[in-house]
Parts: C-alpha cells; structure tokens; sequence
C-alpha cells in the first residue's frame, strides 16, 4: 500500500521528533532569561532537537534510513545557525552532500533517492504565490480548508512525482499508495507515533496510552489489508532501459512542476513507456533460460515466446526464501506476470523452498513434480501432474520430454518394505526435463539424480541424451557426473548451481575435472552469478557483465 517510510524507523519519525524535541527545549529556554541572554532560544532549541533526534535515533537502532536523517537535519542546523538566509535547494544540495561525503555507499541505496527526489519535488512543485499580510487571521475553517488542500497537493505531487522512481528501482509501485497515505501518514504522524513515545514518558501512568496506540494500529493494519486485496492494488512493469528511465523520470517531474498545462501535459506520454515497457521474448522455435543464483540450490527459468517454465525454486533460508527473495523480484523485472508451468524436480528443501512464495505471489497455472500426493504445495495447486517419463509437450515450437523417473519408479513408495526394493533417497526421483528448440539446440536439466540414475538414463536413451547444455546433476557432487552419462551427453557447454563456498565442497574438483578433461565450459553460479543461455555460445553472466568493485577477479 505504499506506507513503508510509516512502519519503519524513518525519516519521517526521526525529524518529528525532533521538530517536538526542538519546540520542549525552546519552550524550557524561555523560561531563564539568563539562559537567553546566554545563548539565543532559536538556536539552543535547534541544536536540543538535533541532539535528542540523535539520542532517538541510536535508541531505534540506528539504522540506515535513521543515520542520514540525522545527518540531514545537522546540515539544515548548521546552515541555520550561521545567520543566513540559504534557499532551499542549496540546503537540500548541502544535506546531499554531507550524507555522501560520509557514506558514499549511501548513492546505491533507492532510498537515497527517493528521500531527497521527494524533497526536491516538494520544493519545485510549490506554486510560489505571493501571500499577503491579513489584517485578521483566517477562521477555523479556511484554515482546515486549506490545509486539507495543501496536504492533498504534496500526497499527489509525491505520488506522481515518485512513481518513476519506484517503477525503476522495484518494478512495482502501489496503486492504492495516495488513498493509503492520506489516512496513515495523519493517523501515524499526529496519533500513533505521540502516543507511542507519551507512553514510555510516564511509566505505569502513561502505559495505558500503547493501548490506544495499538488499538489505532490495528484498525490501521485491517484497513490497509483491505486495501492491499483490492484487484489491481500493485502494478508491476519489467525493468527499464535507460531510455525509457530517462523519459519516465522527466515525464514523472514534468507532470508536477508548476509549468503551463500545455508542457505539463507532455508529462504522460513520456511517462507512459515506464508503465509498460516493452519485453524482448524468443522467437518461434527458441527459449532463452536463466540459471538464477539462489546460493545453494537450484532454480532455472525457461521462457518461450509466449510460456515461462521454473525448474525447481531455489532453498529456504533462515527468514525468507529464494522464491521471495530473488525469484520474484527476478521475475518482476523480467516483466512475468504468471508462471505457466512450476516442476518442482524432487521434495529437498534447497529444491522446493521457494516455491510458497512464488505460488503466493504469482499465478502457476500448473504444477509437476514428484511430491507424495499429502505434500502441502501440491494441495495449494490449481493443478498436479506427475513428473514421469514420457511426459511430452510442446510450446511455441520448442519440445520438452520428461525423461526420469520412470511410471515405475514413482510406484514404489520412498518408505516401502524390503528396504531394497525403495528408493535410496528423493534424489533419485529427480525430474529430468530435456527441451530441444527448432534448430536442434537441447539443454538437459537433470535435478540431483546420482550416478545410478545416470546409468539407468544412459541404459534407456544412449546418444539420444546428447544435449548443448547441462544442468550438472546434483550441484556438481562427487556421487554424480558419471563418465559414461558424460560421454553421452557430450554438451558444450554446463552450468553449475551452487553457494559460494558450498559447505557440502559443491562442485567437487575431481567432478570439474572429469567436464576439463571433455573440454566443457563449465558456468558457475557461485562465481558468475545469475547464468543466461540463448543457445549459443557460452552463456551470459550477469556478474561478469554489471561487475562490481568488491567482486572478486576472475
């Protein structure tokens, strides 16, 4: 819904806080006229509040958003106290450059960005009429009026401004964020927020105010679910180039700058291309896939000309998953807006753990995998089919074939008496997907199948498992990447998945010795970040093309 800066230890509350903080300390200098004539009230009230925002702001954590705001208003302070009068756009420049000065890291972060751009536009947007001097001041309610004007014209001006900015560092920007914020940002600044500092002012007498203050949260969370479920409440664009970014981001100011309505009106047609920018897709008869880098794991997107295919999810970690965390944005920026096929190549959680949040997220208009009927994913399914060989179909004149495990293997359960007759683990129930493109080009993804199913692959298939491409089976284990399947899938070119410094010594070198001795490029998520392949080639790797300072050499 747009009101993360609310929830958050932000800007917003750490200059609140000490614009209450100035106004206590100026109000208690008032009361010494030694004090005063000491130093002026203005100026102690100014440097109290900035020191107690300070102590605040340590208090909260201090926090990244929170150690720039600090930063900020000791800019503002300081410029104040020197007795001249600085336009706001040189402050606001002053205050950039501090923050960079002390962290120039801070350049990388979007909200760097969208902090100061917000300012900015705040400031270019004001309409700078001339007020005059009233002899009387205004009734009560013109000054309502005029307030509610005035806060109406800086949500909408943040909106439209700022939604440039979000689209290009998100992918995403809120639809509901201006009905959203016009009820929270006065219910949090005015209400929850006093009473959640009063509350911890008094002890046990002002305890009972965090009770309201809950009772205001809690109404405040059930309206913005609400919101949040409305149809349409996000809308998500793929990733921009430059110059559909340079053109949104000029459209976006153009569009509340106080300038004629005829150049204002120009604003929306540049605008428009960041709303949906367009998407290059494969050709009839081609696929493009992406081995993502999920740490130790696996997930592989496969796109058609019209039909995207995710092999496998990538892990669970210790708060969040693959799926949340980098499938999803991946796709957004990507411009997917539904996954028409999930295979999900066997049960192990570095398989499978993302697969919550992408079906949460995400459309998947059909599951296959080899999951027990009682697994909760499949029961979240719109449909399941099971993961068995022979499973063929085609997409945009690309052919894919399940080739393991057989009807077979998945009729014998993993828990089923003698022991010999069960499968040795759900590796060997991998799915094994091959799809072969109009000119012949395959790539074989194979799960973490081990060298017996290899064997039993090599037995059923021979050369007909030749393939371009390789997923190394289970990461580049040592009990997998057999000779015998080597030689007959002879590809050009492998990709393996796995974290860096893989604790489980993934890939194995006598494994990568075994691809160098057949002269196969081997492709490294661990060192080259997220792979792409067109089918040509070696491939495409994100980390070597937007390579940064900290990464490590070749």
């Amino acid at each position: 819904t747009g009101i993360a800066h609310l929830v958050s230890i932000s800007g917003l509350h750490v200059t609140m806080f000490a614009w209450l903080a100035a106004g206590l300390v100026g109000a208690l200098w008032r009361r010494s006229p030694r004090l005063m004539l000491a130093w002026p009230t203005p100026s102690a009230a100014r440097w109290g509040g900035l020191v107690l925002a300070t102590a605040y702001a340590a208090l909260a954590g201090w926090g990244v958003p929170a150690q720039r705001t600090v930063l900020m208003l000791a800019a503002v302070v300081a410029l104040q106290s020197l007795g001249r009068r600085w336009p706001l756009p040189l402050v606001l420049l002053a205050a950039a450059w501090l923050v960079t000065a002390i962290d120039p890291w801070a350049l990388l972060q979007p909200g760097f960005w969208l902090s100061f751009c917000a300012v900015g536009l705040l400031i270019a947007a004001a309409p700078g009429a001339h007020v005059q001097a009233q002899p009387t001041p205004p009734a009560a309610w013109p000054r309502l009026r005029d307030a509610m004007r005035a806060g109406l014209r800086t949500q909408a001006v943040a909106t439209v401004g700022l939604a440039p900015l979000t689209l290009l560092f998100f992918q995403q920007m809120s639809v509901v964020g201006f009905v959203a914020n016009l009820v929270a940002i006065p219910l949090v600044t005015l209400a929850i927020t006093p009473l959640a500092l009063l509350g911890g002012v008094g002890g046990a007498l002002t305890a009972p105010l965090w009770s309201l203050a809950a009772v205001l949260v809690g109404w405040l969370a059930w309206l913005l679910e609400t919101m949040s479920s409305w149809p349409g409440a996000v809308w998500t664009a793929a990733a921009a180039s430059w110059w559909v970014a340079v053109a949104g981001l000029l459209g976006g100011t153009l569009l509340v700058l106080p300038v004629p309505p005829r150049l204002r009106v120009l604003g929306l047609p540049l605008l428009l291309p960041l709303l949906a920018p367009p998407v290059a897709v494969p050709p009839h008869g081609r696929f493009e896939m992406v081995a993502a880098d999920v740490g130790q794991g696996s997930a592989v997107l496969v796109r058609t000309r019209s039909h995207l295919l995710v092999y496998d999810s990538g892990p669970a970690y210790g708060e969040g998953d693959a799926g949340d965390r980098i499938l999803l944005p991946l796709l957004r920026a990507r411009g997917e807006r539904g996954v028409d096929m999930l295979m999900l190549s066997h049960g192990d959680s570095d398989h499978v753990g993302g697969a919550p949040s992408l079906m949460a997220a995400l459309p998947v208009r059909s599951l296959v995998s080899t999951l027990p009927p009682a697994h909760r994913l499949r029961q979240g399914a719109p449909t399941h089919q099971p993961c068995a060989a022979d499973l063929a179909w085609a997409w945009d004149g690309v052919h894919f074939e399940v080739l393991h495990p057989t009807a077979a293997d998945l009729g014998v359960p993993v828990f089923a008496t003698p022991p010999q007759a069960r499968p040795a683990s759900p590796n060997s129930l991998s799915c094994v997907l091959r799809l072969t493109d109009a000119d012949g080009r395959s790539a074989l993804l194979t799960g973490d199948i081990e060298a017996a199913q290899e064997a039993a692959l090599v037995a059923r298939h021979g050369e007909a498992l030749r393939s371009t491409m390789l997923l190394v089976p289970h990461h580049g284990s040592k009990t997998s990447s057999s000779d015998a399947f080597l030689d007959a899938v002879a590809p050009k070119v492998a990709v393996v998945q796995a974290g860096y410094r893989s604790r489980f010594g993934h890939p194995a070198p006598p494994v990568l010795a075994r691809y160098d001795a057949r002269a196969i490029v081997v492709q490294r998520t661990d060192r080259c970040g997220a792979w792409t392949w067109r089918g040509e080639g070696e491939g495409f790797c994100q980390r070597r093309a937007a390579r940064r300072y900290w990464h490590d050499g070749p």
